[in-house]
Order: structure tokens, then C-alpha cells, then sequence
């Protein structure tokens, strides 16, 4: 081949090249939506979408990328208007924090992003839009609100028959950690710690959880975050959705759970101040005849007074009533109890080794009275809700008057 004719063979592969390359980032760079002749290109949603995956987001993915990039734009263009930006040094931080509530520094979670493909840029945009927004709203609406001593009372006053609280929606896997087996019931409850899909820790319940909610992959109804052990509640008000907390060490096994979901609710009750629950003993633990005896017992009582006649001429060992502050109760009887409303009862725990089965029963959550809430406390709430009403306002009228082609 001649010289020239190289040459052109060298530049013909080259245009290939390029011209494939251009393409690829033209497919990037396409704009997916326009917010005001501002446009969101298809590599952000792209991106965002993995950060989703990333933090394990339920639901429609493609759709929740497509609203909060909307959101975004708009609350951008909005700040823009009254020149609200944030220093590097406030960012870093910012997102030196993000990372460290997933127990890493920034170079640390910098990696695990590239590793599911996802730029720093994404997690910088995503941080920066949000921490912005929530001062630019207390800047802008922060002096048109005035909570006063009136508004604190009524509140405190209105707990006591419809408060708003907490619900948590829990997935759970309780590993059974016998002296012979802990080391490795350990190892397999740090492999589920580190999961962040749904599918894994359900498929890792049916597997390997001692509880019957392993049928349904572990997964629990919604529950008030005040049913479960005050030193749990922490752990799991930490979680961000489609976490695990580390694994929680109780008598001969190891509970991990795995946040699903979080709601504001209203139900007629407080934090407990005591719970009143009974354990009745069943000898044999969880062999067939332990748990048809435990069928039997489920089968004659309705509330906890009735154990007494189930207990009648055994020794009194067999039964033991007790009202006890949550935080003094067992770490996996106060797991079981947190599942159960009042009458109810379950039989998954065991004591002596197994040779044990303890029917357990709630018998009532008795709550604290309304004297021991903190009006600070009731105030910054109050405060906190009509800044995310101003806000949901404010972000709905600018919905209104943008003009947003998909």
C-alpha cells in the first residue's frame, strides 16, 4: 500500500471513530425535557436514575428521576432569581456528611458512585439543590411564622387523642446464633448488612431468617417507631430507605432490618411508658409437641388474665406477668413485642437452649402522659411543618406558571 493510501486508511478509521463517539455523546446530551427553555439532557437522567438504584428507591424509577429533576430546575430558576448560591467549602462539607451517613469519607463513597456509574457531579447537584432549598425556604418565609405558647398547648393537648407520629415499614431477618453456629450466623449477617436491594434481603429472609415472617421475605406491616426498643428507634430513624442497620446482637441470634418506608400517622397514642405483656413456658421448644401445646394455648385466651387459668395447678414459674419500662426489657422479647398489638401473642422465642418455648402475650402499652413533652421540642415542629407547607406551596405555584415539555 502506497503512502498516501495509508494515510487515507488511518484518517477513515479516525472519522469511524469520532463520528461513532459523537454520536454516543449526542445520545447523552439529548434533551429529555425542557423547564423553561432550560433543558434536562438524558445523560442527568440517567444519572439520577442510578443514584436511585443507589439508595434503593421503590416504585418507578424512570418517573421519580423525571419529577425530581423537574423539581430541581425549578427550584433552581426560583434561587437563581434572588442570587443564592453556595460556597465549595459549605458543599464539601455537606457532602462530606452525606458520605458519612453511609459510615465512609468522600473519596470513599466517590468510588462506590463510579462503581455503579454514577458521577460525583450527580451526588454534588443532588446534595446542592436540597441543602440550598431548605435555607433559601427558612431565609424567605422563616420571619412569617410565629408559633405561639397557644399553638404549643393545643398541640400537646390534641397527642392525646390524635397525635401525629411516626410509622416505620420494616423488613427483618433474625439469624439463630447457638453457641456452635454464631461464628457463622456472623458472617452471614455482615454479607445481608451490606445488601441495599429489596430483592436481596427478601431472597436472604427466606433463606436464613428463624422468624415466619421469612414466607413474606421478612417483610413487616407499618408500625409506630415508639413500638420498638428506644435503643433500636435510633438505629433505624438513621436509616435512609433500602439501608440495614449493623447486625444487633440478642440471646442466641442476630436481627438486622431494613427500612422500607417512613409516614407521619395519626393514632390515638404516645411513646409507652410501660409495657404489660406475660410469658408462659412451654417445655419441649420448638418441637412439634411444643408448638400444637402453644396452638392450644393461642386457642383458649383472648387476654393475658387468661393464662392464669391456662397456668392453674402448674408451678408458678410457668407464668411470669410483668409491666416493665421498654428499655428494661429483653432485647428479642421486646423485638416480638413491638409486631404485637394488645391480645395478641407469638410463639417464636425460646429459652434454656431451645428446650424452652415461651408463649408470649401483650397484654397493654401503657403511655406517657402529655406533662412529659418538651414544648421546645412541640415548637421546632410546628415550625418545621409550616415551612414544608410554605414550601410544597411555593413549588406547586411555580409548577403552575412554568411551561415543562416532556
Amino acid at each position: 500500500m502506497r503512502k498516501g493510501q495509508k494515510w487515507a486508511a488511518v484518517v477513515a478509521v479516525f472519522v469511524a471513530l469520532v463520528g461513532g463517539y459523537s454520536a454516543t455523546a449526542q445520545g447523552q446530551l439529548t434533551p429529555v425535557i425542557t423547564v423553561n427553555d432550560q433543558v434536562i439532557t438524558q445523560y442527568e437522567l440517567t444519572q439520577r436514575i442510578r443514584l436511585l438504584e443507589l439508595f434503593g428507591t421503590p416504585g418507578d424509577l424512570d418517573e421519580a428521576a423525571r419529577t425530581a429533576l423537574i423539581e430541581d430546575r425549578l427550584k433552581q430558576q426560583e434561587m437563581a432569581r434572588f442570587g443564592v448560591s453556595a460556597s465549595e467549602e459549605a458543599l464539601r462539607q455537606e457532602l462530606e456528611a452525606f458520605a458519612g451517613r453511609a459510615d465512609m469519607n468522600l473519596a470513599q463513597f466517590t468510588q462506590v458512585l463510579a462503581q455503579d456509574g454514577i458521577d460525583i457531579s450527580t451526588l454534588r447537584d443532588f446534595v446542592e439543590v436540597g441543602v440550598l432549598w431548605r435555607d433559601f425556604i427558612r431565609g424567605r418565609f422563616g420571619r412569617e411564622i410565629n408559633v405561639t405558647d397557644a399553638d404549643i398547648e393545643r398541640a400537646i393537648a390534641q397527642r392525646g387523642t390524635a397525635p401525629s407520629q411516626l410509622e416505620v415499614l420494616l423488613s427483618e431477618i433474625i439469624i439463630a446464633a447457638p453457641p456452635d453456629r454464631a461464628e457463622r450466623a456472623r458472617t452471614a449477617a455482615d454479607q445481608i448488612a451490606r445488601m441495599r436491594s429489596f430483592a436481596e434481603f427478601e431472597a436472604a429472609a427466606r433463606q436464613v431468617s428463624a422468624l415466619p415472617s421469612r414466607e413474606d421475605g421478612g417483610r413487616l406491616d407499618w408500625l409506630p417507631i415508639e413500638n420498638y426498643p428506644p435503643q433500636l428507634q435510633g438505629l433505624i430513624l438513621d436509616l435512609e430507605t433500602g439501608e440495614v442497620t449493623e447486625p444487633i446482637e440478642i440471646p442466641n441470634g442476630i436481627a438486622l432490618f431494613q427500612l422500607r418506608g417512613k409516614r407521619e400517622a395519626m393514632r390515638a397514642a404516645q411513646a409507652p411508658q410501660s409495657i404489660d405483656y406475660a410469658a408462659y413456658y412451654i417445655p419441649g421448644g420448638k418441637t412439634e409437641a411444643g408448638l400444637r401445646q402453644a396452638a392450644r394455648v393461642r386457642d383458649q385466651v383472648d387476654i393475658c388474665d387468661d393464662l392464669y387459668g391456662v397456668a392453674r395447678n402448674q408451678p408458678a414459674e410457668v407464668l411470669d406477668r410483668q409491666s416493665a419500662a421498654p428499655a428494661a426489657i429483653p432485647s428479642d422479647v421486646a423485638l416480638e413485642l413491638a409486631r404485637l398489638d394488645p391480645g395478641e401473642a407469638s410463639y417464636n422465642l425460646t429459652r434454656d437452649n431451645g428446650e424452652t418455648l415461651i408463649f408470649l402475650m401483650l397484654c397493654a402499652r401503657e403511655n406517657a402522659g402529655a406533662g412529659a413533652t418538651d414544648p421546645g421540642a412541640v415548637r421546632n415542629q410546628i415550625r418545621g411543618q409550616r415551612l414544608a407547607t410554605f414550601a410544597d406551596a411555593l413549588l406547586e405555584d411555580l409548577r403552575a406558571s412554568a411551561i415543562i415539555r416532556p
